[in-house]
């Protein structure tokens, strides 16, 4: 039995399928031999094992890039982590444009019997987009009426669930108050393009009346392509808020009991892609399984979005080959070093991310996370880079500017307009965005011990099961939730969150 995965002949190092005891020899396959390795300490699983002598300040390699340089001598059987291997990241880079380069081949999906014209039952909009629920939203500008909105959500749900819509649902937020500049902006942005939202049948807008951000102002950025599913409520302007709020609320109700389900192509779908509490196993099972899913949906003309900005530094050239263009490529440039530049602005080392959950589960540097992060994104061509709060509107891969936090990401990519959104964890969390947040785990331990949070069990991968399985599985899973005959945990738990990025004055 294999004691040792590597992911690519050039690597320096293999990962441990299980917890390995100093003085064992772990067994490992290379060039279709398999080997023993003295092991000089203990090795967690998921961690990693150098398989030679890596001498001090030369590149470690795994995946077959350079996850840092080793700090000190280490020798075969050595365990490799935070005590002899550092990051090899500096600051802004130059990066050169190639045309026609490309890392990896593009990847074909296979295996899987939807992938001839797959379909989901899904609601059209009138204004050509696709919705995989049909839910009455309600956003306030300002954190001041939170508490309003939460009940006017509570009683709105209770009154109306049942005729046409799957539900009322409020995210609460503390901005649009003492804001200011480009990050009052930001804030009305993202705001705007969740009220755009295709899974939203109709959307009710809140104010108080005297923040910053004014109804008038997110009445512009919203438009009025389609004015019967929006509505706008200025509380200080109305004697009873909740009396108002819920006429409008059924008004809303009306307009989206005209929509049902229909037949609708998977070029219409939307899926985010996002890590949180990643371990070593997350760039073997969960992430690779998802850029297969990524595939699957560009290949057929959707679209793929991919954020956590602050994760591709390291691994950034891997998605600047698959530019579709130089303006797209230096579009990625910007992207990458403009988040370093923030980064530095404010007095922080743009490597130190891996958290201490990361480093628990084996991820030791900001390169090897950025390397497991980026397979999320398949390999098709990134046809896109946009600004974050911005809506997608190229088929194809999306690259979202956003941080790595995991409710702030995932708001981006929900407001990217993102249906659904693959999440993959190590570590496991419950928390769901306001879109179906589908939890994969990379160990089917977290899976067994969390079956409350985890929608899908990669784990299986180091198992024996075949990528082909999985693929296929979960893309029918996908095909269910956006059919609407599926819910994922978060929602059924009623776990629905947003938060904002927040990068400014509050007066």
């Amino acid at each position: 039995m294999t004691d040792l995965i590597i992911l690519h002949p050039k690597d320096d190092v293999g990962v441990a399928l299980r917890p390995l005891t100093a003085g064992a020899h772990a067994v490992v396959t290379i060039n279709g031999k398999e080997h023993a390795i003295e092991l000089a300490e203990d090795v967690p699983k998921g961690h990693k094992v150098a398989l030679r002598v890596i001498e001090k300040d030369r590149s470690v390699l795994k995946y077959g890039y350079s996850i840092g340089k080793a700090s000190q001598l280490i020798l075969p059987g050595a365990w490799v982590h935070t005590h002899n291997l550092k990051t090899g990241l500096a600051g802004e880079v130059e990066y050169q444009y190639t045309p026609g380069r490309t890392s990896d081949p593009p990847f074909v999906p296979a295996g899987n019997p939807a992938q001839a014209g797959p379909t989901f039952q899904g609601y059209l909009r009138r204004n050509g987009e696709a919705g995989i629920r049909n839910e009455i939203w309600i956003i306030n500008t300002v954190g001041c009426i939170n508490k309003t909105c939460e009940q006017l959500a509570r009683m709105a749900d209770q009154q109306f669930r049942g005729r046409g819509i799957d539900g009322v649902y409020h995210f609460p937020h503390p901005y649009g108050c003492s804001q200011l500049g480009d990050d009052l902006a930001h804030t009305q942005r993202l705001l705007a393009s969740l009220a755009r939202h295709g899974n939203a049948a109709g959307v009710l807008i809140v104010g108080l009346g005297c923040e910053n951000n004014q109804i008038d102002q997110m009445q512009a950025l919203i438009g009025e392509d389609e004015p019967d599913r929006v509505r706008y409520m200025r509380a200080q302007d109305v004697e009873d808020e909740l009396a108002s709020g819920l006429a409008m609320i059924e008004e809303l109700v009306n307009y989206a009991e005209g929509y049902q389900r229909s037949e609708l192509p998977l070029s219409l779908l939307k899926i985010g892609l996002k890590c949180g509490g990643s371990d070593g196993l997350s760039g073997i099972t969960a992430n690779p399984l998802a850029g297969r899913i990524a595939d699957w949906v560009t290949a057929a003309g959707g679209t793929a979005l991919l954020t956590e900005v602050p994760e591709m530094f390291g691994a950034e050239t891997i998605l600047m080959e698959r530019a579709e263009n130089e303006q797209v490529f230096q579009e990625i440039t910007s992207l990458i070093n403009d988040f370093k530049q923030y980064f530095i602005s404010h007095g922080q080392q743009i490597y130190e991310n891996p958290s201490p959950g990361n480093k628990d589960g084996g991820i030791t540097t900001l390169e090897e996370k950025s390397l497991g992060c980026t397979q999320k994104g398949g390999t098709a061509i990134v046809s896109a880079v946009l600004p974050y709060g911005e809506r997608s509107s190229r088929p194809g891969l999306n690259l979202i500017q956003a941080p790595g936090n995991d409710l702030v990401s995932v708001t981006a990519l929900a407001a990217a307009g993102a249906h659904l959104v693959l999440f993959t964890t190590g570590r496991g969390t419950p928390f769901g965005g306001p879109v179906p947040t589908v939890k994969i785990s990379t160990n089917s331990e977290l899976a067994a011990r969390k079956p409350h949070w985890i929608d899908f069990n990669a784990g299986t991968l180091v198992e024996g099961a075949r990528m082909e399985e999985l693929e296929e599985a979960l893309t029918d899973q996908i095909l269910q939730l956006a059919s609407g005959v599926r819910r994922t945990h978060n929602e059924m738990g009623g776990f629905r969150e947003i938060s904002i990025f927040k990068d400014g004055v509050i007066l």
